[in-house]
């Protein structure tokens, strides 16, 4: 019996979707935020981290601020996590994007607060 539970926990976790959802990188010290969306939040956050660790960040304003004050002064933050449907045709991209489009609304894009 051990052995069968096993198995279905381990199809289980295999058929999980990864978290997905909003995200913030977000400078300290001058407010200026990007927020994006991705379909597994760990591994975008872990990706940007290691890019601006990098020194290959695509953002070059984001790249040029984490060179400036470096990354004890960026706070990565899971904004709205996106749950999971039963239906397995659920567009989650659309949902995503709406969410997105809120996100970014509270910041306004061209200012000074934001990443473009």
């Amino acid at each position: 019996m051990e052995r069968t539970r096993r198995k279905e926990l381990t199809r289980a976790y295999k058929m999980a979707l990864p978290p997905m959802g909003i995200f913030s990188i977000k400078n300290l010290v001058t407010g200026r935020t990007l927020v994006d969306q991705s379909i597994n939040l760990a591994g975008a956050l872990n990706r940007h981290r290691m890019e601006l660790q990098l020194g290959t960040h695509r953002n070059k304003a984001l790249m040029e601020d984490w060179r400036t004050y470096g990354d004890e002064h960026f706070a990565f933050e899971v904004l709205q996590q996106i749950q999971e449907r039963a239906e397995p045709d659920y567009n989650y991209a659309e949902e995503m994007a709406q969410h997105l489009a809120i996100w970014r609304a509270k910041i306004p894009l061209g200012s000074a607060g934001s990443y473009l």
